[in-house]
């Protein structure tokens, strides 16, 4: 049932992701920008040939291959015969989506389609989309998970 559960939370993302990233590259032209809130946020309509910050840039087969890759291992060693907490149906859900929602853009594009731009204290942040927000925070999540879960065996407590 759990692994139906991530796979519904993963679809929603992907749904989501394509969904805000078509009407995107339909309602603002390529490398424009609209303010939303001046010299803060802005909705930038940029392709990403390359992963966070455009490294690797150019290499999208590596990068198809590294996604897929990552997608194979996270249920090798996180998901295949594991018993796993709300929390962790959650992380991986919103994870597994956020990769396959740019898997997807590199697969039919080429690149990924990236949208949200900030400006915090003068500096330009690189371009990212809800994929990407996806994958950092469950990164996070995990990671934190991880260190509570340490810290309930250790002290004997159950979290589920």
């Amino acid at each position: 049932m759990s692994k139906k559960v991530i796979m519904y939370i993963g679809l929603i993302v992907i749904i989501i992701d394509q969904l805000i990233k078509y009407l995107i590259s339909q309602v603002i032209p390529l490398y424009t920008s609209k303010c939303i809130i001046n010299s803060f946020f802005y909705i930038t309509n940029v392709r990403n040939e390359g992963a966070a910050w455009s490294i690797l840039s150019g290499n999208v087969y590596f990068l198809i291959i590294i996604s897929i890759l990552v997608i194979a291992l996270i249920y090798y060693f996180y998901l295949r015969n594991k018993d796993l907490s709300k929390y962790e149906i959650i992380i991986f859900g919103l994870l597994l989506g956020g990769i396959i929602g740019n898997l997807i853009d590199r697969i039919i594009y080429g690149y990924v389609i990236d949208y949200l731009e900030f400006i915090i204290f003068n500096y330009h942040y690189p371009v990212f989309n809800m994929a990407d927000i996806c994958i950092v925070v469950s990164v996070i999540l995990l990671f934190g998970y991880s260190i509570w879960e340490d810290i309930c065996k250790k002290s004997k407590l159950k979290i589920k």
